[in-house]
């Protein structure tokens, strides 16, 4: 059950879509995703569906985890904090403002 299909029941139904149950209103069909799917195939699922969560199942269907756009932002903002820091850690910038390389860091 998801906020767009309670705010569905509520544009449908009103006041009254309060007391109906969560089977009549929820997503019958949810596109599900397994752990090792790319992040960038899961935001094209998002995308393509218009949707902010995706279950993840285990091999045998169960769920393991719901990933979130919110979760793949955060994570591709933490790689590109460290890409950043890499890069950083390679240029070296002198008392002049003038960029000197020096040895990548291992």
């Amino acid at each position: 059950l998801s906020e767009r299909d309670i705010v569905r029941a509520l544009a449908t139904h009103g006041a009254h879509a309060m007391e109906i149950t969560a089977e009549n209103v929820m997503t019958r069909n949810v596109t599900t995703t397994t752990p090792n799917v790319s992040l960038t195939e899961i935001l094209a699922i998002m995308t393509k569906g218009r949707f902010r969560h995706v279950p993840v199942l285990n091999e045998d269907g169960k769920l393991i985890n719901i990933i979130s756009i919110g979760d793949i932002v955060k994570f591709r903002l933490q790689e590109l904090e460290a890409e950043t820091d890499t890069l950083r850690a390679m240029c070296q910038v002198d008392t002049d403002d003038q960029i000197t390389t020096t040895k990548a860091v291992k």
